[in-house]
């Protein structure tokens, strides 16, 4: 991407945070799992946690008593979103994961996630099975994130169509990554798409995030060296600091 026109983001603090396409993030990601490390298991640690501890903050005081259910996907947004499930029933919150996949069918991240879930007291249902996610006290939406090839499939679209039902019903949603059914790269939404009242991005934030969907915007840190970075040709200054999550600002007009 052209660094003349790649958006930056503002932390609170007023630090230029650099966007990443998709194929960047691929490409970043792909060092790190092949070449370098932090492995793939490692980084959804990061986020899953990150994502918990966004959930808790947006529930507010009454955390330990709410329920959260969990949109999860196929792919390995649905295993953040399954993998933040764990971290939030095992501090004791009431957790239902509504998933396209049956863990016993799950293989890969999703498997492992799902394997470890399994000693957590979270209840999981199937995308088909009856659920009603407006009676939540949130809504992770970890249903396709930055993985979108075309418009949601029919699981996805009833996953999507259900975050949205809970947001028409008072139940904030928060959405991993980038909200369901958006295009990363562009902003625009080829089928149905998540409006999120909070979104939490991963290692870096995507080009195509805007206000009107993806809400208040954080960025999760995934452990992932600068060096990563530069081995795919990006420059990433050091964001984090004594914490794990940052606050992040849209640009505004004239800013970059």
């Amino acid at each position: 991407m052209d660094t003349a026109t790649r958006p930056r983001f503002l932390t609170a603090t007023g630090e230029r945070v650099p966007a990443v396409s998709t194929a960047e993030m691929r490409e970043v990601s792909g060092i790190a799992v092949e070449r370098t490390g932090p492995g793939l298991l490692q980084m959804m640690e990061h986020a899953g946690m990150s994502l918990a501890l966004t959930a808790i903050e947006m529930l507010g005081d009454a955390w330990r008593d709410a329920r959260v259910t969990v949109l999860a996907g196929a792919r390995d947004n649905g295993a953040g979103g399954v993998c933040a499930a764990r971290h939030l029933a095992d501090r004791g919150v009431v957790v239902d994961v509504v998933a396209i996949r049956a863990p016993a069918q799950a293989t890969g991240a999703l498997g492992q996630q799902f394997l470890a879930l399994g000693e957590s007291p979270a209840r999981v249902a199937r995308w088909s099975e009856a659920f009603d996610a407006s009676a939540a006290d949130l809504v992770i939406d970890a249903v396709i994130g930055f993985g979108l090839d075309g418009p949601p499939r029919a699981a996805q679209m009833g996953l999507i169509r259900a975050a949205n039902a809970a947001r028409g019903a008072g139940v904030p949603v928060l959405a991993l990554d980038v909200p369901s059914g958006i295009d990363a790269d562009t902003g625009q939404a080829p089928g149905v798409a998540v409006r999120a009242d909070a979104t939490l991005a991963l290692g870096l934030p995507k080009v195509g995030l805007a206000r009107e969907h993806a809400g208040d915007l954080w960025l999760a840190d995934l452990g992932i060296p600068p060096g990563v970075y530069a081995r795919a040709g990006l420059v990433v200054p050091p964001l984090f600091g004594d914490s794990a999550r940052l606050r992040l600002r849209y640009p505004e007009a004239g800013e970059g």
